[in-house]
């Protein structure tokens, strides 16, 4: 079943057209994971799914309904957002900000309810962050902030959640520890996961489907094995990539890479880089992390 689609849609800023009459179905139940280079308009794209970016042609349907004629509130109990750089906090603890999740359902003075609050512990258990709910948010690491973040975005209690480089800033550890998160809160309670991210490896690891994108458009969309290609991330990366499996999860991933010269090049891709005679030799791949 799928409840969000886009349909030639256009999104751009000012004069400059970024997103072009671009066609997506998210896939309920699933983890969907936007790939592609920088400025290619991914964030753009999340952006204007969730109505944060006005598009400028096109539709974008929620359950068959457009998402710019729907209440805001109402849309906030649909879908909800964690954009790659959130706001500050400063000054809240952990509780008070997962709190704010439960904006879209207050009335009247904004009180939360004995329901709210339950919702706002189930929310703070669900992400392992219960035991920071009296710190400030300020003084948590970043893999905590960052779960406390998710935690907020759960309290919406929305079948939706789309992040935006939800592992930025934050090192390997604390990377998996939130990827982890979001395939169990997939897994076991069938949230709509929809997330842009920059490693490939973590993208056809942790998604059902990936959507590769360049100049704006979807070059690429399906399972890891059809997108996490040599052929697809020669033509959105512009990489010659040696793809191999992933021991652990039998998907595809990519072992190494470098830079494609083109079929016009004096380097040729399949050329062999001649070994170093220096005892430090410069490796002529880049090692993506496993």
């Amino acid at each position: 079943m799928t409840r969000l689609v886009t349909s030639r849609l256009q999104v751009g800023y000012d004069d400059r057209l970024i997103v072009k009459d671009l066609d997506l179905a998210i896939n309920d139940g699933l983890v969907t994971t936007i790939i592609g280079p920088n400025g290619c308009g991914k964030s753009t794209l999340l952006k204007a799914m969730t109505r944060i970016l006005p598009h400028r042609s096109g539709t974008i349907l929620l359950d068959g309904k457009s998402i710019h004629k729907e209440n805001t509130k109402l849309l906030a109990r649909k879908m909800a957002i964690l954009p790659q750089t959130p706001e500050s906090a400063a000054g809240l603890t952990a509780g008070e900000l997962v709190s704010y999740g439960r904006y879209p359902y207050q009335q009247g003075f904004g009180r939360l309810s004995p329901h709210d609050y339950e919702v706002v512990d189930w929310a703070l258990e669900a992400t392992g962050t219960a035991e920071f709910k009296f710190r400030p948010v300020d003084a948590l690491s970043g893999g905590q902030r960052q779960r406390v973040w998710i935690a907020m975005a759960l309290a919406q209690e929305t079948d939706l959640i789309f992040l935006d480089e939800p592992t930025t800033y934050l090192d390997m550890a604390h990377q998996l520890e939130v990827l982890e998160l979001l395939q169990t809160l997939n897994r076991e309670q069938r949230r709509t996961i929809v997330m842009v991210l920059h490693d490939l490896n973590q993208a056809a690891r942790f998604a059902d489907i990936v959507v590769a994108m360049k100049d704006g458009a979807i070059v690429k969309a399906g399972c890891c094995e059809e997108v996490v290609t040599r052929e697809v991330l020669r033509d959105v990366f512009q990489i010659d990539a040696e793809i191999g499996t992933d021991p652990w999860t039998g998907k595809p991933m990519c072992v190494a890479y470098k830079l494609y010269r083109g079929e016009n090049s004096n380097v040729r891709i399949d050329q062999e880089t001649p070994k170093e005679t220096s005892s430090d030799p410069v490796r002529p791949y880049a090692y993506a992390a496993r």
